[in-house]
């Protein structure tokens, strides 16, 4: 089942930062996401997520969606799962939110982005966001 997800990103100077959440599973870096639920839209779906996993509100950049493939963990084993993630500059970041007795968060720089996340899925993810990244900063910054 297609799922939506969040990349929570600020901009520190000419830096990037990315907030990854560990999975509930396996403690693993991960970044939000999850099933849309009846009448929500992507950016709403994007929003609630990043929210409800990692306690951050932001403005979803609607302009870069980035479907990839996504192994998880199921009781048959791996399955992988189509998943839309959308650019999040984060505005808020509170000190609770629903999930937090089930997940960490970590800031990290984009540019350190690659080691924080070992499975392939999320590699091919966050080589999407870098190559974007140029295009990304400059709607963010547009849109402050």
């Amino acid at each position: 089942m297609h799922r939506v997800g969040s990349i929570p990103f600020d901009i520190k100077g000419d830096q990037i930062a990315v907030l990854f959440v560990t999975s509930q599973t396996r403690g693993r870096w991960i970044l939000p996401k999850g099933l849309m639920k009846s009448g929500e839209n992507h950016a709403e779906a994007c929003l609630r997520e990043g929210f409800e996993e990692a306690g951050v509100n932001g403005k979803v950049l609607e302009d870069f969606p980035l479907t990839v493939s996504i192994n998880k963990q199921t009781d048959d084993g791996k399955q992988a799962v189509p998943v839309t993630y959308y650019p999040v500059h984060v505005k808020e970041q509170v000190d609770e939110w629903p999930e937090m007795a089930k997940r960490e968060r970590h800031w990290a720089l984009l540019s350190d982005a690659l080691k924080v996340v070992h499975r392939e899925d999320y590699l091919a993810l966050i080589k999407q966001f870098e190559a974007l990244a140029p295009w990304i900063k400059e709607v963010a910054e547009a849109r402050k």
